[in-house]
């Protein structure tokens, strides 16, 4: 008898080392209809393409970060205008100092009278009110080695109640 068990058990080992290669076939468990999912399984073990794909298939262009940003321009935000903001507290703990500007002389002149500030501070430049490529580099010039970057403003505007732009924003307050 042992003889027996001992011979069912070494064929049913050699049987399933003999499909170890195939997976098996998929169970069905239950059907209550519906979308079929096995294009889902396919896609983890697909079969061999009969055509593969030609090489004449130009790869997608990938543009640089200036082409990127130039199609971002014109930038206007409807809300803001260049004018005075009152200094008020706010709570954002974790913020990130960042300014609004655009360009306009009261934005430039904002930018080089606190530049050095700026700097230490780490601050994003988001210059929401900016037309061409050249203005926004003019607008880089005046504060080498700040980050500004052309972005509407008036989503962050109607968050934070403002107006007027130019504006540096703290986790504590807002300042003109």
């Amino acid at each position: 008898m042992k003889q027996t068990v001992l011979f069912a058990v070494l064929g049913l080992l050699s049987a399933s080392v003999a499909h170890a290669h195939t997976p098996p076939p998929l169970i069905v468990v239950e059907d209550r209809g519906g979308v079929s999912a096995l294009p889902y399984y396919e896609a983890l073990s697909p079969a061999p393409d009969a055509h593969p794909p030609s090489a004449s298939v130009p790869a997608p262009r990938i543009g640089t970060a200036a082409e990127a940003e130039a199609a971002m321009l014109p930038v206007r935000s409807m809300t803001l205008s260049p004018g005075r903001e009152p200094r008020r507290a706010i709570q954002a703990p974790g913020l990130t100092p960042l300014f609004l500007i655009g360009d306009d002389e009261r934005s430039r002149a904002w930018l080089q009278r606190r530049q050095h500030a700026l700097r230490e501070l780490q601050a994003v430049g988001l210059v929401v009110n900016v037309t061409t490529h050249d203005a926004l580099h003019a607008l880089r010039r005046l504060a080498p080695g700040i980050r500004l970057s052309p972005v509407s403003g008036d989503e962050l505007a109607q968050r934070l109640g403002l107006r007027h732009y130019p504006v540096l924003i703290t986790a504590t307050g807002i300042e003109p």
